[in-house]
């Protein structure tokens, strides 16, 4: 009898000392992680405020593909949801709060435990990527939830490697998706030709990237200062491709309206008569014009079409980088004269 009281003793020490043990741990949790993401902010920030593109990088979908998502009507932006199910329970997560390329809060509830708080914070590094930060955070926990973590462990241990690898597969996959790009040869067309302002050079095909981005801004800053309405895309006009001595002779090109007499000796007015060109599309980043234009030069002759001698060829940028930072969004035209 005296040993079964000692027992008795002992649990209910134990118990109590355990009560204690639980009441004490913290009432509230932060778990914050962060990394560098390879992309403009932008193209960060409008992958996460959608949740219907949570489930690609979501790392516990990973751990368990079983996973049944429900997307809501409205995914993207303030009071946009979506909703869960795993072999834990159920869990919705709704957008209270955002602010353009800055900053996302959502709201979290999973099973009986309480509401969560989720930030996300986004900012723009000097390289073009993006510092982005995630974080969870809960208060007023109640006895049982403090349980749970006490044995389990904490919310960083627990949730911290999760976050981790979210942004890591983020990461991955807006890299991959940057990447995307489609050559279209479009075929026959008539271009109408028109009035332009531009401004011509001479260099190594090497340098021609940092001649352009010289040469371009100083002719489309022309045409706004001096208030000329521009007629479309700017454009390039190659005049002379010497690949055996690493040469190139180019304009920079904005098209006009009308004919314009400028003021400025380095910038001129040239016009370009109608004339037939096989139109070629490249829908993604410049670094793949390149292969746009050996596949349209291989194109001509196949089709037995011949090249003009002295005729335009033009690389028209429909999509100006600025609007859209994601290069697979970007939209570029060449036109190649045929006879």
């Amino acid at each position: 009898m005296n040993a079964f009281k000692y027992i008795f003793f002992l649990l209910l020490i134990a118990i109590i000392g355990t009560a204690i043990y639980i009441a004490v741990q913290p009432d509230s949790f932060d778990v914050t992680r962060s990394k560098t993401i390879k992309a403009p902010v932008s193209v960060a920030y409008n992958n996460v405020i959608d949740y219907k593109n949570w489930e690609a990088w979501s790392p516990w979908v990973e751990k368990e593909p079983s996973t049944v998502i429900t997307l809501s009507e409205e995914t993207k932006g303030i009071n946009g949801s979506y909703s869960w199910k795993d072999k834990d329970g159920v869990g919705t997560m709704t957008t209270t709060a955002a602010e353009d390329n800055k900053s996302i809060t959502q709201q979290m509830q999973f099973a009986d435990f309480p509401p969560s708080e989720i930030n996300w914070t986004f900012t723009p590094n000097d390289d073009g990527t993006t510092q982005l930060s995630w974080s969870m955070k809960g208060k007023d926990l109640p006895f049982g939830f403090k349980a749970y973590t006490a044995f389990t462990g904490s919310m960083d241990e627990q949730v911290g490697p999760d976050f981790d690898r979210g942004l890591e597969k983020l990461d991955s996959i807006l890299i991959a998706d940057m990447k995307k790009y489609k050559v279209t040869v479009n075929g026959l067309t008539e271009h109408g030709g028109g009035y332009y302002l531009y401004a011509t050079t001479s260099c190594k095909i090497s340098e021609l990237e940092s001649k352009m981005q010289e040469l371009m801004p100083k002719v489309r800053m022309y045409a706004t200062n001096n208030n000329i309405k521009m007629a479309g895309a700017p454009f390039t006009h190659y005049h002379k491709w010497d690949e055996a001595n690493n040469a190139v002779m180019f304009s920079a090109c904005v098209p006009t309206i009308e004919k314009v007499i400028t003021t400025d000796s380095d910038i001129l007015t040239g016009q370009l008569e109608p004339f037939k060109a096989v139109k070629t599309s490249l829908n993604g980043n410049y670094d793949n014009l390149k292969e746009a234009w050996e596949t349209v030069m291989k194109y001509i002759p196949e089709n037995g079409m011949q090249f003009a001698e002295t005729g335009p060829m033009l690389e028209v940028y429909l999509t100006d980088p600025l609007s859209k930072p994601n290069p697979a969004d970007w939209i570029t035209e060449i036109y190649i004269a045929v006879k």
